[in-house]
């Protein structure tokens, strides 16, 4: 175990988030820099705050361990309310001075089911049977907020020096498959590599996956990952085989560049317009929402005229006709996005009762006749569409 003292670091985890922990434990009476800073020995930060202290980088969520139970502890404050607690995982959220605390317990877990959520064999262990449930060495690293101590049981102050992931033991993606994905985010946002290892204990997971894992944790990590919008992942999701997660589907590297078709045309979901690519994504629980983009997508067929690229995009969410440029036709996708879609007719159907045509489903025929001829001279004016139904009604 290599202890650090960090005491003089104080910009490491960032000000506001520490000072605002601090604060509200004052509120307690239990300031880390008083006589009763002996409270807080049990209380450490854990994981990715720690991670991005050390990194210099801000970070927006604050885990915070308790040696012991951490339940038992919140409700040993004063002044403080117990909102909410969670006895299996022993968690526990304060709300001290109106602001609220989630502090977890030190625990043991194992892995009864491989690549589902884990079994709580024991609340209130020692840091070091804690460390153990981590992912990787760069996130189970902790410090102390009675003392400002960095506390490293796994190496992970020289792996953070030296960019490298690696996991706690060779079970690791065995037990938790979110791990790899998790691994590819990280050497996104961190630009960190699998240590030698690491990457072949991947890739033997990989050649032999269990499907038999939680889908649900898979897409939160997909959507985590690729909402990052990075084409450098997604080259690596492909030929890393980390794809195979999803399915067993051979899939290519598409030769469109996602990374700077979202960065021209942004949507909602750009993990989907990645992960899309894979075409199978039966084993995810979808939204009805984006298993219609899907659907959609699947819809389209060849698109040969104007007007049937702008009747097959009209209604479609943005990320059905990115995949339909990264998977199909991206000529036929852009010019929709960058043209046609911004072409629309004036006329509406109170024009059309005036021009003495009852409503009927002969308006859609007459509309779609105006738009193949506006689509082809983009300036025609209302009066100008308005005398092209004249002369379609006479015909």
């Amino acid at each position: 175990m290599l202890k650090e003292n960090n005491n003089n670091n104080d910009n490491a985890i960032p000000h506001q988030v520490r000072n605002d922990l601090v604060f509200n434990f004052c509120h307690c009476g239990l300031d880390p820099q008083s006589h009763n800073r002996e409270i807080y020995h049990n209380l450490y930060y854990v994981g990715g705050v720690v991670r991005d202290e050390l990194l210099g980088l801000e970070s927006i969520d604050v885990d915070v361990v308790y040696e012991g139970n951490a339940i038992a502890f919140g409700r040993s404050l004063p002044n403080a309310e117990v909102i909410q607690i969670n006895e299996p995982f022993g968690t526990v959220r304060v709300k001290i001075n109106g602001r609220e605390i989630d502090i977890a317990s030190t625990r043991e877990e194992v892995y009864e089911r491989k690549g589902h959520l884990p079994t709580v064999t024991k609340i209130g262990c020692t840091l070091k049977d804690d460390v153990k449930r981590r992912d990787f060495t760069i996130n189970a690293l902790y410090k102390s907020v009675a003392t400002g101590e960095i506390i490293d049981y796994t190496g992970g102050l020289e792996d953070l020096k030296t960019k490298k992931l690696r996991v706690l033991h060779d079970e690791s993606f065995i037990d938790d498959p979110t791990r790899i994905l998790r691994a590819l985010k990280f050497s996104v946002r961190f630009g960190f590599t699998l240590d030698a290892h690491t990457k072949n204990l991947q890739d033997e997971y990989l050649k032999n996956i269990n499907y038999d894992m939680c889908y649900k944790r898979i897409k939160k990590e997909l959507i985590e990952t690729f909402n990052l919008n990075s084409y450098n992942a997604f080259e690596k999701f492909i030929n890393d085989g980390v794809y195979k997660l999803v399915t067993p589907c051979n899939t290519i590297l598409p030769s469109v560049n996602i990374e700077n078709l979202i960065r021209r045309h942004s949507v909602e979901r750009p993990w989907l317009v990645y992960v899309g690519v894979l075409r199978d994504l039966s084993r995810l629980p979808l939204t009805k929402t984006e298993q219609k983009i899907l659907d959609d997508f699947n819809a389209i067929g060849e698109l040969k005229s104007d007007f049937e690229i702008y009747k097959a995009f009209e209604k479609a969410q943005p990320e059905t006709v990115l995949l339909y440029a990264v998977l199909k036709n991206e000529n036929a996708a852009l010019k929709y996005l960058d043209k046609l879609s911004k072409i629309k007719i004036s006329i509406n159907g109170k024009d059309l009762q005036e021009l003495g045509l009852a409503p009927s489903p002969k308006y859609q025929e007459v509309f779609d006749y105006v738009l193949v001829r506006k689509l082809a001279n983009p300036v025609m004016s209302r009066q100008d569409e308005l005398e092209i139904v004249r002369h379609y009604l006479i015909d």
